[in-house]
């Protein structure tokens, strides 16, 4: 006999070692066995992730440049950074899943495994916390910030640096499977390089280093320390309800590790390296003096010399560097309908029910300005706030429900504002903020238009001329994302087509909402912030019971309601009436039936 029958399969041993764990150490107990498989390669699909968990949120299989071409929707410029990290987040975790299918069938862990750790260099403002926090959304893995500079005190002696770790747990809804996915970034990491010409050893600097050394490549983290009490009251919890101490692991594996600085004096080291081998060799020295030039060389050596162990630099095999953003870069991002710049400050302004418009000559003068205060993207939120922190002050107090921010507006917000005051209902207010809002239409349009392959495959039918138009004037509104917005107008019309079912099964009459009814039905439901059912159940009691009696006359069983038949449920009523009588045999035109 083959004796690898007589061998329980996987799932038969996991089921024996959970029960035999849940009795000995309490029902919540988790396997950690290096033989079996995690949790999140469960599925039989391959899929890597546990339907039941929130691993199963994961988007483990996502393509380079399917995550690139999300980026691209949100990020101006740094092409070559957006691939780059695109590239090496989806290898990173395609790998996880692959290796997840192979401990399925083998019993086989790689030894001196390289994670793509990212190191990202760039002046402020140039976006690189909000790429790798997009990165994390679309992901679907929980995302822990924090600035390197706050270690620096404590170095190695604290458990400050692994309290990173602990982070990306709370951030996973205390789901410890989830948080082993996740992504830490950390700041100003150019903060903890050793100090130049320093007599001695930088011990509170390099010591930072090496204690981030274990997390970045693989250790088990306690989440119950002693400094923090709400690990100290889960524990004891734990302990009231199972009577058993448990130790409450994370592994490091598998989280990723980005890290981010200026890096000011870098470029003057890497220009001395380049032009030494240049002229060794006899080859040209380059004339650019501009700093990211010589970024895009950086070398490990580079990085050591700047400040850091060798053992830290070769924990961050990639390297990505982020251009300085133009006058002309910041305007991109204004116009930008995804930019978060001008969106919050539309939100600020929605919460006390005004709508807010910009015009495209106010938005270039943001941003020269904006380019002026040297901080990159950064500078439009403050150049904005000065432009319209008065308005967001006295409008509020007034009865005006929208205004536009002109040039002038930027220019000299305080007489504006009082011309506003004075004239809210002036003509030229009213068609300048019209002509502002059109165009705000024609970008989402146009940017769903440039995505229509994409939109029509996830929501097709929803995805007519009406819908669009309400869909983007819904998004206007409201700001709410238009992919969510779909989805909302997907179960609306749902819920038309079982409020049909549910007509037919109760009066045993077959409705059809035709597409202009259910177009209709729509607008009335976002208009009013209710469900399609409700105007449903509204609209149909205009008619139900003339149905009930045109089906009881004739047989009649099934009716065709359009929007003319909302619209005027009267005229519908007496015409579907009339129709009945011309279409009884028993009743002789011109004659009463008796």
């Amino acid at each position: 006999m083959d004796d690898e029958s007589k061998l329980p399969d996987q799932k038969e041993l996991e089921k024996e070692l959970s029960d035999y764990l849940s009795k000995k150490y309490g029902g919540r107990i988790k396997i950690v066995s290096p033989l079996m498989v995690p949790r999140a390669a469960q599925q039989e699909d391959d899929e890597g992730a546990s339907a039941g968990s929130g691993v199963g949120k994961i988007q483990f299989d996502m393509k380079p440049e399917e995550l690139e071409a999300y980026l691209d929707e949100y990020v101006i410029k740094q092409e070559e950074a957006k691939a780059i990290l695109a590239t090496k987040v989806c290898t990173h975790f395609n790998r996880i899943k692959h290796e997840l299918r192979i401990k399925r069938r083998h019993d086989s862990t790689e030894v001196g495994r390289i994670k793509n750790n990212i190191i990202l260099i760039g002046p402020t403002g140039v976006g690189k916390t909000y790429i790798v926090k997009l990165i994390a959304k679309k992901l679907g893995v929980p995302f822990v910030k924090g600035d390197a500079t706050k270690f620096s005190e404590t170095g190695y002696v604290g458990g400050d640096v692994e309290d990173l770790v602990r982070d990306l747990v709370r951030e996973a809804n205390d789901d410890i499977e989830l948080a082993q996915y996740g992504i830490i970034y950390l700041d100003e990491v150019d903060k903890i390089a050793s100090t130049p010409n320093l007599i001695g050893p930088d011990v509170s600097r390099t010591g930072v280093q090496r204690a981030l050394l274990k997390p970045m490549e693989e250790t088990e983290v306690d989440l119950k320390v002693p400094h923090d009490p709400i690990s100290q009251i889960q524990a004891i919890e734990q302990y009231r309800k199972t009577g058993k101490r448990e130790r409450r692991m994370i592994n490091t594996r598998n989280i990723l590790f980005i890290m981010s600085g200026a890096f000011n004096e870098l470029s003057e080291i890497i220009k001395k390296r380049v032009k030494k081998q240049g002229i060794g060799f006899g080859a040209e020295v380059s004339s650019k003096s501009d700093d990211e030039y010589y970024f895009k060389m950086v070398k490990a050596e580079d990085f050591i010399q700047y400040g850091f162990e060798s053992e830290f630099i070769g924990r961050l095999p990639v390297v990505a560097v982020l251009e300085q953003l133009s006058t002309e870069d910041l305007y991109s991002i204004l116009k930008n309908p995804k930019n978060p710049v001008i969106n919050a400050k539309k939100a600020d302004f929605r919460a006390y029910g005004i709508d807010i418009r910009f015009e495209d000559e106010a938005l270039r003068l943001l941003a020269e300005q904006a380019y002026g205060e040297r901080t990159g993207a950064r500078g439009l939120v403050s150049v904005l706030e000065k432009a319209v922190l008065a308005f967001e002050k006295k409008l509020p107090s007034t009865d005006i429900r929208f205004f536009v921010v002109t040039p002038e507006v930027v220019k000299e917000p305080k007489a504006e504002l009082e011309r506003l005051l004075l004239q809210p209902d002036s003509q030229e207010f009213l068609e300048r903020y019209e002509k502002a809002w059109q165009e705000d239409k024609a970008a989402v349009v146009h940017f769903l238009l440039s995505r229509e392959e994409y939109f029509r495959e996830q929501y097709g039918s929803a995805l007519t001329e009406g819908r669009i138009d309400l869909v983007v004037t819904w998004h206007l509104r409201s700001g709410i994302e238009l992919e969510e917005l779909f989805q909302e107008l997907v179960t609306m019309i749902a819920e038309v087509r079982r409020f049909e079912a549910d007509f037919l099964t109760k009066h045993q009459i077959r409705l059809f909402f035709a597409d202009d009814a259910v177009d209709e039905i729509l607008h009335r439901a976002v208009a009013e912030g209710t469900s399609a059912e409700t105007i449903c159940r509204r609209v149909s009691r205009d008619y139900d019971y003339a149905l009930k009696l045109v089906m009881d006359k004739i047989g009649q069983r099934e009716f065709t309601i359009t929007k003319d038949a909302i619209m005027d449920p009267e005229t519908f009523i007496n015409e579907t009436i009339r129709s009945s009588y011309r279409t009884d045999p028993f009743v002789i035109p011109g004659r009463r039936k008796d």
